[in-house]
């Protein structure tokens, strides 16, 4: 079972065009079916996050959280362009020191290449079992698939 779930996916689009599939929270529900709804007023740091869970199986969950990272696209000397977006959990468990959790979202475009989906929860405390790391990895492997399909569609 996977501690720190993770998942990554290369996307035949413009990174710039995955960045913004990402922080239209509003538009979740029409591509992502591990996040099927994001609540968020505007995506800044420091910013609450309430993110509506739906697992393989069904069932879901509601996830607080706080928007911690929030590097816009930049390009560096050799080309490449960078982007991520995290945040912190911040349920009960967090509060309580049973379950900590920081989602990172990461995406990288080499020139004339895919933009490349990298997304991880870097689980810690005593009850992360619990947590079910290894249902997130499966949600983020849909979530991964939902944003390559939606990007891919917008590119065309």
């Amino acid at each position: 079972m996977p501690r720190n779930p993770e998942a990554s996916v290369e996307i035949d689009a413009p990174l710039d065009v995955v960045w913004r599939v990402m922080l239209d929270t509003a538009s979740y529900p029409e591509w992502n079916p591990f996040v099927v709804r994001a609540d968020c007023a505007e995506p800044r740091v420091g910013q609450p996050i309430v993110l509506h869970v739906r697992w393989a199986n069904g069932k879901g969950t509601r996830s607080p959280e706080r928007i911690s990272v929030l590097e816009p696209p930049r390009t560096d000397r050799e080309g490449t362009t960078r982007a991520t977006l995290a945040y912190v959990f911040e349920g009960w468990p967090a509060k309580l020191g049973l379950v900590k959790g920081t989602r990172l979202q990461r995406l990288t475009q080499r020139p004339g290449g895919p933009t490349t989906y990298d997304t991880v929860e870097q689980f810690t405390g005593p009850m992360v079992k619990y947590a079910g790391p290894g249902r997130v990895a499966d949600g983020f492997r849909r979530h991964a698939q939902g944003l390559k399909e939606r990007a891919e569609s917008l590119a065309r």
